[in-house]
Formats: structure tokens, sequence, C-alpha cells
């Protein structure tokens, strides 16, 4: 593993000068290292932020003026969508639109979702590049595992790397990794300037999770995918959602009770919120997103369980209803 460097300052050189590294607020070996890491992974210039909101905020303050709109893929994750909400004051509009289709027409920001969240439908990335506004492809269910944004003409690619990068539940940060280096310096510059910097914990946490990254995102797709078809079969599930790819899955029950009753009844299943880690959990996601979702959606984050056993632990819990 690489060193975890801790330190928040570093001496000048022979002459006085600055170094590559002086304050921790403008960068540190650590998270220079991840960034270098997740990069290469993603084919562009990463920046690192103390959270996956923390990333979305910046780039948003950094990129856009007063008055700006973005077009938000409909049915994403829902706190994009109160984070921009809560930077309504400072002028931001936002329009949701279909991402399976082409975005709206007079927008500073194109933003899709590949998958979204809770609700697992695919961009279309070519509707998307060949819009004029910037495009962000939140990426974070796919992983450079699966999706490689930039290559399909995003600007900016972003993840929440606490989820699958990371990929152990331990370590709370985003990225934003760009296509133009341009770009990516204008970011570093105001990510230094406002303070909203990832810690070198963290940091050297995700260098740890990104060595199996490969591995575990594979196995989480393969068991996502065993379990969608198991799931479509039981008579106690009315839809299931899962596009092919990745770990995360959704389906529905009959209400808000039977799925609060699915989700308290298994025993190898962790009921708990978050997804991309090593441990399966499972949620109703009515009492995050009210109604937005509907009343017995159960979202399913696929850990590294064996198959067999996940399954036999959601059929115990189907029938426990």
């Amino acid at each position: 593993m690489e060193p975890l460097d801790r330190s928040t300052i570093w001496p000048y050189d022979e002459q006085g000068e600055p170094r590559e590294f002086h304050y921790q607020r403008f960068g540190s070996p650590t998270v220079s290292a991840a960034e270098d890491a997740l990069g290469r992974l993603d084919g562009g210039t990463a920046l690192l932020f103390p959270s996956g909101t923390g990333a979305i905020t910046a780039l948003v303050l950094s990129l856009l003026e007063p008055g700006a709109t973005i077009a938000l893929a409909a049915g994403g994750y829902y706190g994009t969508g109160v984070a921009f909400a809560a930077l309504a004051p400072w002028g931001l509009r936002v329009v949701e639109f279909d991402q399976t289709g082409a975005p709206p027409d007079d927008v500073e920001l194109v933003w899709v979702e590949a998958p979204t969240n809770p609700f697992l439908t695919m961009p279309n990335l070519e509707a998307a590049a060949a819009h004029p506004a910037p495009v962000l492809v939140d990426a974070t269910v796919a992983t450079p595992v699966h999706l490689r944004p930039l290559e399909h003409g995003a600007d900016f690619v972003l993840h929440s790397a606490t989820k699958y990068l990371a990929g152990h539940d331990d370590a709370l940060l985003g990225v934003v990794v760009c296509r133009e280096a341009a770009a990516a310096e204008e970011l570093r510059s105001f990510r230094g300037r406002t303070g909203i910097v990832a810690a070198p914990d963290p940091a050297w946490l995700l260098l740890r999770g990104l060595r199996t990254v490969d591995l575990r995102v594979r196995r989480q797709t393969e068991t996502a995918a065993f379990l969608a078809e198991r799931l479509r079969g039981h008579p106690a599930v009315e839809t299931v959602r899962y596009p092919g790819l990745g770990g995360l899955l959704s389906f529905d029950v009959a209400d808000a009770e039977t799925a609060r009753n699915v989700e308290m009844s298994t025993r190898v299943i962790v009921n708990a919120t978050s997804l991309g880690g090593v441990t399966t959990l499972i949620e109703s996601r009515r009492r995050w997103e009210g109604e937005r979702v509907p009343a017995g959606l159960l979202r399913l984050s696929v850990g590294l369980e064996d198959p067999e056993e996940l399954w036999a632990d959601l059929e115990q819990a189907l029938w426990r209803m």
C-alpha cells in the first residue's frame, strides 16, 4: 500500500518556494495518489472531495453562475435534488427530464445518472453528448468497471466513492473526473479556496478499495443478476428493476407495511442505508424519498455473500409478510 501521510504542512524548497505539497488544503501525497488511480480508471483528471454531495456542490458552484439551469435526470438519487434545492437561494434552477431521451434546450448543465438510483434506468449518452451544454454522468452504480462516460462524450464523471470504489463502508468520499485538464484546474482552484477537500485517511482507505474494485463489482453483478431473476419469479414481488450491470437492484412488494416487514425480517442481509459495500443491504426507500417512489419499493445493494444464502434469506423474509 501507498504510505499514509497525515501532514498538514511540508517545508518549502531550498529557494524558499512552495513545493508540490505545502499545505493540505491545496493537496497532499495520499489524496494525490488516490486521484491518480481514479483518473486512470475513468480516463481523465480526478479530484477528490470529502463526500459525493461535497463533490456535487463544488462542481456546481465552480461551473455555474446564478440563474443557471440544470437538466436533471428524473428518478435519480434523491440527495442530488436535495443538494440543488439547497442552492436555490443562490439562483440555481433545475428541470427534470427523462434521461432515456434528449435533454431539454436552454440549460447550462446536463446531469444524468448511469443508472438512476433507485429506478435503475440508463441514460441516452449519445443524446446527452449531442447537447451543447456540458454533460455530467453520475456513474456511482455502474463504476468504471462497467462504464467510462468520458469515452461516450461526457465532460465530467461523478462518483460517490463511499460506495463501490472504496467498497467497505468505512470511507466517506466523492470524486469528479474531468475530461479537460483546464476544467480540472478550475475545479482544483475552487476546491482549495473553499476548503471542500478530502482528508488523507479516507483517501488511503479508498486506495485499498481500488485494488479489488474490479473483482468485487464483477462478483456483485453476477449475484445481483441471479437475485433479480429469482425475485421476478416470486409471487409476492410485483416489479423488479435491474439494468443488467452493477450490484444494485430494486423491487416492489404490495405496500409500505409489507416492505417494512420484509426489510425487518432478513437475517443475513442488513437493514441499513447506502450501497456498494461488501455486505448486502436492504431498505425501504419510502422513508427517505416519500411519494417520489412507490410505497412498496425496496432497494437491495448486493455484497459478496454466497448468492444462494442471500436468496434463502430474501425468500424467508418475503414469506413472512
